[in-house]
């Protein structure tokens, strides 16, 4: 990889996400040699994906070069690759580019989409985890469209302006409110020759509430902010297949769509290499120790979503969220400049800082420890807060104008196909798939 000696101790971070860039901006400064690599040159606020599906706002508002993070540290390099591999006998990380020792390993790689293991759905369904997925999401709505005022059969044209969009957690919760809005106030202007009151938004939810990592208040008032927006919501109900056309649940309910949005759950992004007894399978989560060492090494860490902690408190390891992995990537730079100077490590005690979910202008949630709130208040406060985490100051100066102006105008610019994307599995589209 052409990383040059250093008499400082090499660690190695595997992914730019939240856990990883905490990590790396802790470290600064602290006499290591640090080497970071990912597949994407950037770093993606994922808590806004959906604004770049639905238009709201471009992807370069929502991404930093992470080269940019690091280019005022000692002794730090990044490099653009995959990990294949871990090479743990030898200490060894072998990607795409070539091999690489380290002293310290810090794997920090996320998520992605849990399809469960149905080929089908994965096949003929839309993720939503990366800016790319994003971006093919955006075109794909405004091709159904852009298709549909060409077509004369109504049930073909219906599936054309259907949506149905899998797990009502935040990110569907939030898609959901975008996708309505973008009825009611832009869709009818731009397509004036399509029954726009037609177009269907469906949220389906295994559970029996959404937003069920919420409080029950703040699921009732997001349910409450979706229906008066026109969603329909529906509860207790599980989808079993999807062939491209139609959905079909465990029960007689059917979707016929050529739209489905999947975010009905997430899995670890593992890195091949690690001992069975380090992993949990079913979620491909990594077990760690109160200190993020992963269980049966001494010089491997993981961080973040991809991170199993099991504690008391969290038997099932922390939410798979950013505040996690922000809070164990500051800690772990803390404690790997401890363990270096043979101090003890201080172990990661999780602070929970709360929870929220925008559904729509003026509509939001919040969860705080001890309070709980909805409403224009609750929209501002997630607009801050968002606002706040985002890296860079033109991102934020650049979102903040965006959502000014979408808010005076009741306008989403950015829905623009710059990429065409069409499925293969939908008849009505021909071409390949970017």
């Amino acid at each position: 990889m052409n990383i040059p000696q250093s008499s400082n101790p090499r660690i190695v971070i595997i992914g730019g996400g939240f856990a990883g860039i905490a990590l790396a901006k802790q470290l600064r400064n602290k006499n290591v040699q640090v080497v970071l690599l990912d597949k994407h040159n950037y770093h993606t606020f994922q808590p806004l994906l959906y604004q770049v599906a639905t238009g709201g706002l471009e992807a370069g508002s929502i991404a930093y070069p992470i080269r940019k993070v690091i280019q005022e540290f000692d002794d730090f390099y990044f490099r653009l690759t995959s990990v294949k591999e871990i090479d743990t006998e030898n200490k060894k990380v072998i990607a795409e580019i070539g091999d690489l020792s380290y002293d310290y390993l810090v794997i920090a790689t996320g998520s992605k989409t849990n399809y469960f293991g149905n080929k089908d759905i994965e096949r003929n369904s839309m993720a939503m985890k990366t800016i790319p997925q994003s971006l093919n999401i955006r075109s794909l709505i405004l091709e159904n469209f852009e298709q549909a005022v060409l077509i004369k059969d109504s049930a073909e044209k219906n599936s054309l302006i259907n949506f149905v969009l899998v797990g009502g957690g935040p990110t569907g919760v939030e898609l959901a409110g975008a996708l309505a809005e973008m009825k009611r106030e832009i869709l009818q202007k731009d397509y004036p020759d399509l029954d726009i009151a037609k177009m269907e938004i469906n949220l389906v939810q295994g559970g029996d509430r959404i937003l069920d990592s919420m409080s029950e208040k703040s699921s009732q008032e997001a349910e409450k902010f979706l229906i008066n927006l026109g969603v329909k919501i529906w509860k207790n109900v599980r989808v079993t297949n999807y062939d491209g056309r139609t959905i079909t649940t465990n029960s007689d309910l059917t979707f016929e769509t050529a739209t489905v949005i999947w975010t009905a759950g997430v899995k670890g992004a593992i890195v091949a290499g690690l001992d069975a007894q380090s992993l949990v399978e079913n979620v491909k989560r990594i077990r760690v120790n109160p200190y993020n060492q992963v269980i049966g090494y001494d010089t491997i860490f993981a961080l973040g979503d991809i991170a199993m902690m099991e504690l008391e408190d969290y038997p099932r390891g922390h939410p798979m969220m950013a505040q996690p992995a922000l809070q164990q990537g500051k800690l772990l730079g803390e404690n790997l400049a401890r363990l270096l100077a043979k101090q003890p490590m201080e172990a990661f005690k999780y602070n929970d800082k709360g929870s929220m979910a925008t559904i729509g202008r003026n509509k939001a949630v919040v969860d705080l420890p001890h309070y709980q709130f909805s409403g224009v208040f609750a929209w501002f406060v997630w607009m801050f807060v968002h606002l706040f985490s985002l890296i860079g100051f033109r991102n934020k100066t650049v979102v903040f104008l965006n959502w000014v102006y979408n808010y005076i105008r009741f306008d989403r610019e950015g829905r623009l196909i710059i990429r065409p994307f069409k499925k293969k599995s939908f008849v009505a589209f021909t071409s390949d798939e970017v």
